[in-house]
């Protein structure tokens, strides 16, 4: 027969188990200043709720409104947060993978939640990362409405953590970018990027690490330490895009426009995201020489001897964003990007495939799609 413990005696709890609501509590009170500062008009409620609200009345005047949604992590490059102990950087990628993801469609986001999973609960560490979600949502007008930080004593190591997060856009039917829209003698139109982002930082470590080169090393290409140049956070690209889409394709009610796509280059490379906003039949033609690779891509092919084609299959080597516009539009876009802060240029052309002669390294297939190719020649110029 079992009994209960008496009140004041000793026995297991929840904290004796690894779990500590107590920092918690703590960790949420040192972060509700930096995502109050997210809220816009839109919420309802604020935080601490069990589910977080906003506000969708204006969706009443669009004439067919889609919800976009997308989520993302931003991979292994926590790990270098985790040995730098700078937590304050990492969720500007995350927000970054996520909004970039939904602006794609032409979606403007409505709102966005995070996860934190940790091994032990330290408030100001919880803070410092969240910090960095709000700071960037703040930074492309979408609220952050809701959160969760686990502690998963004994399945992670105590300084151990992972971020996950989501967010919700709309976009009117008639204004969704994507494959069906491009067509032969559309240009190519790059936004630069801000160095690795976060993607292939499983292969960057692997080569530092076989360099024996450490985090605090100061790397004259970078004019900085290798940690601070691996830390750089994603560019957000979501307010330049929309920006864009309002100079260059404003909505006139016709669904008629002149930016056809966009691409966020992530996991996979240029040519891989690129293929995958090409509808079949069309190939997208990239010059290498177009653009100078920025000093980071460089140095980690040649400190790891590492293959071009490896290496351009898993980097954005400069390339963060493409969109793809009327030739007609080209000057525009590149202008709006840059008056938003963002270097742009003119990458390439589309092509009918049946039309054209492959001369370099031809990418398709990827990430499930059947869809267009891209033929990415030339030399980089580093």
């Amino acid at each position: 027969m079992t009994t209960a413990s008496a009140p004041g005696t000793t026995g297991i709890t929840y904290a004796s188990a690894g779990v500590d609501t107590e920092a918690g509590d703590r960790a949420v009170e040192l972060m509700k200043a930096s995502v109050a500062a997210t809220m816009t008009p839109a919420v309802i409620g604020g935080v601490g709720g069990f589910a977080g609200m906003v506000d969708v009345s204006e969706l009443r005047e669009f004439r067919r409104p889609l919800l976009a949604t997308s989520t993302d992590g931003v991979g292994t490059k926590v790990a270098i947060a985790q040995a730098l102990d700078i937590h304050d950087t990492i969720g500007q990628d995350l927000v970054g993978m996520v909004v970039d993801d939904i602006v794609v469609v032409g979606a403007r986001p409505l709102l966005m939640t995070d996860y934190i999973a940790c091994g032990h609960v330290v408030p100001e560490r919880i803070a410092d990362i969240v910090r960095g979600v709000a700071g960037a949502c703040a930074a492309v007008g979408t609220p952050l409405l809701g959160g969760e930080t686990a502690e998963h004593p004994g399945l992670m190591a105590p300084d151990e953590y992972d971020v996950a997060g989501a967010a919700t856009g709309v976009v009117e039917a008639d204004r969704v970018l994507g494959a069906e829209r491009v067509r032969a003698g559309d240009a190519l139109i790059a936004m630069a990027s801000s160095g690795l982002h976060s993607n292939g930082y499983s292969l960057v470590r692997r080569v530092i690490e076989h360099a024996g080169w450490s985090l605090e090393r100061e790397v004259p290409e970078f004019g900085r330490t290798l940690g601070a140049e691996l830390l750089e956070p994603t560019r957000l690209y979501t307010a330049a895009c929309l920006d864009i889409l309002a100079q260059v394709s404003p909505d006139d009610g016709s669904g008629a426009m002149s930016v056809h796509a966009l691409s966020h280059i992530t996991g996979g490379g240029l040519a891989a995201n690129l293929a995958r906003v090409l509808p079949a039949g069309l190939v997208g033609d990239v010059d290498r020489s177009s653009w100078r690779v920025p000093p980071v891509f460089s140095v980690m092919r040649s400190l790891g001897d590492v293959p071009w084609e490896d290496i351009e299959s898993t980097l954005n080597l400069g390339v963060g964003m493409v969109a793809v516009v009327a030739p007609e539009a080209a000057d525009a876009t590149i202008a709006a990007s840059r008056a938003a802060g963002i270097e742009a240029w003119e990458l390439g052309t589309v092509h009918d495939a049946a039309e054209r002669t492959p001369s370099g390294r031809v990418v398709a297939g990827t990430k499930g799609v059947d869809g267009g190719a891209v033929d990415i020649h030339g030399r980089y110029r580093a």
